[in-house]
This record gives C-alpha cells, sequence and structure tokens, in this order.
C-alpha cells in the first residue's frame, strides 16, 4: 500500500467520520501501529534486539492486511467498506 493510499483512506474517514467514528479510530490504529514498525525497525537494528524485527514486519505490513482484509469481507457481503471506493 503507497503513502498515498494510505492518506486517500484516512481523508475519507476524516470527512465521514461522524458517520463512522468506530472505524476512523480503528484506522488511527492501525496507522499507528504501522508508525511505531517504522520507528522500531532501526533502534531493534542498533540495540541488536533482532527478534522484533517479525513484530516490526507485521505492523509494517498492518494496513495492506487490514485493507484487503475489510475488501474481502466486502466483497463477501459480511461487512459493508464504503471507503474502498477512495482507493
Amino acid at each position: 500500500m503507497t503513502l498515498k493510499q494510505l492518506a486517500q483512506i484516512r481523508r475519507w474517514l476524516r470527512l465521514h467520520g461522524c458517520r463512522h467514528p468506530l472505524e476512523l479510530q480503528v484506522w488511527d490504529l492501525v496507522l499507528t501501529a504501522w508508525v511505531m514498525a517504522l520507528m522500531a525497525t532501526p533502534v531493534s537494528m542498533l540495540i541488536d534486539e533482532l527478534g522484533l524485527l517479525p513484530l516490526c514486519l507485521t505492523g509494517f505490513l498492518l494496513p495492506s492486511a487490514y485493507a484487503a482484509l475489510r475488501r474481502r469481507l466486502h466483497r463477501a457481503g459480511r461487512l459493508r467498506c464504503d471507503w474502498l471506493t477512495a482507493l
């Protein structure tokens, strides 16, 4: 997922957040985990804690995995996801 796509989803959720407050909070958590993973990767290498790298990779891939999960659930008719149009 590109930074532009992340920004488009974030913008859509900011504009429609009053109708989707929980979805906005979940996306904020996903982005927080993504930023923490970006920051923790070089730090874990510097302090020689290579055991944290799989956790950092998971956090780095979390926005793409979350969007893919939402897309799959939307297509299956189990969950409505209006911000897919922003991608």
